[in-house]
C-alpha cells in the first residue's frame, strides 16, 4: 500500500469527529512521507527514511502565501473554521521553521478567525528541541502520542528512525505539565512474524503507569480505521476501548474513544 497523502499546503476545512470544522496544515512534500516513525499503521504509507535527506521542504515563504491566499478566500465565503490542524504526509515539527510557522498561524488566526483553536497532531519524538516545545506551548491543543507501554511494544508499533527511548519521551511528555492530550492507537496482530499488541494486561498497566505521570488534559483512544500498510493488523473493538477508558477512571483523566 503507497498510503494517502494530503497534495496541498493548505487542505479543507472539514469536518472532523474531534475537531469540528477543520482546515487542515501540511508542512511537508506533497509527494512523500517525512517523518521520524515508521508506524506499522499509518495512513500515509511505510517511510522511506534513505530518502528524507533530499526531500525539499516548503519555505517558510510559500506556506505564509499558501496560508494568507486560503484565510482570505474563507472569509471572503464566510467560512469560520472551529480549528486549524497541523497534520499532513508525517511529522510536522521536523520543519526547520516549525516555531516561526507557528507564530504566523497564530496571528493570522487572531486576525481571521479568533475563535478557532489551533492544534498540532505530533509523534512527540522531537518535544526535546527547545524550539519544538516552546511553539507547542503556544498554541490550544496539543495532541501527542504514546502507543505503548514497553521499549519493546514501542519499537514494533512506531519502528523510530533513530534509537529512541520511550522513556525519555515520557519524561517530555511530563514537562508539558498537564497542557497536552495523549492520543493511542490501540492493535493487535501478527507484523513481519513478530506479535504486536498493546491491549495486553501488562503493556496497558505499564501504559497507564505513564499516563499516571503525564496527567494529559486527556487522552484519546483509537482503533485502526483504514487499510495499514502492514498486513496481519487486527481492529479492537470499541467494547475493548471502552474497558481501557474505565481503567483511566481512577486517575480523573477524560477519556475519548473515536472507533
Amino acid at each position: 500500500m503507497s498510503g494517502f497523502l494530503f497534495d496541498d499546503i493548505v487542505f479543507g476545512p472539514v469536518k472532523s469527529r474531534r475537531f469540528g470544522v477543520s482546515l487542515g496544515i501540511n508542512l511537508l512534500p506533497e509527494n512523500r512521507k517525512i517523518c521520524s516513525f515508521n508506524c506499522i499503521y499509518c495512513e500515509c504509507g511505510l517511510s522511506d527514511y534513505k530518502k528524507n535527506s533530499d526531500a525539499r521542504l516548503h519555505s517558510f515563504t510559500e506556506i505564509a502565501d499558501a496560508l494568507l491566499e486560503k484565510f482570505n478566500f474563507l472569509s471572503n465565503e464566510g467560512l469560520k473554521p472551529d480549528n486549524i490542524t497541523f497534520a499532513g504526509n508525517g511529522e510536522p515539527t521536523l520543519h526547520p521553521d516549525f516555531l516561526k510557522i507557528i507564530d504566523h498561524i497564530i496571528a493570522l488566526r487572531d486576525k481571521y478567525f479568533p475563535l478557532a483553536k489551533i492544534t498540532v497532531l505530533s509523534n512527540s519524538t522531537r518535544l526535546h528541541i527547545p524550539e519544538v516545545k516552546e511553539a507547542l506551548l503556544r498554541i490550544d491543543n496539543n495532541v501527542l502520542k504514546l502507543d505503548a507501554g514497553s521499549q519493546e511494544m514501542f519499537e514494533r508499533i512506531n519502528r523510530p528512525a533513530s534509537n529512541l527511548l520511550l522513556e525519555n519521551i515520557v519524561e517530555q511528555l511530563v514537562d508539558f505539565n498537564g497542557k497536552l492530550k495523549i492520543q493511542t492507537l490501540f492493535l493487535k496482530g501478527l507484523v513481519n512474524g513478530h506479535p504486536v499488541d498493546n491491549t495486553t494486561d501488562e503493556e496497558l498497566s505499564l501504559w497507564l503507569d505513564h499516563i499516571r505521570r503525564i496527567q494529559p488534559e486527556s487522552v484519546m483512544l483509537y482503533p485502526i480505521e483504514r487499510e495499514t500498510p502492514e498486513t496481519g493488523i487486527e481492529k479492537i473493538s470499541n467494547e475493548k476501548l471502552k474497558h481501557i477508558a474505565t481503567l483511566l477512571a481512577p486517575l480523573n483523566i477524560k477519556a475519548e474513544i473515536f472507533g
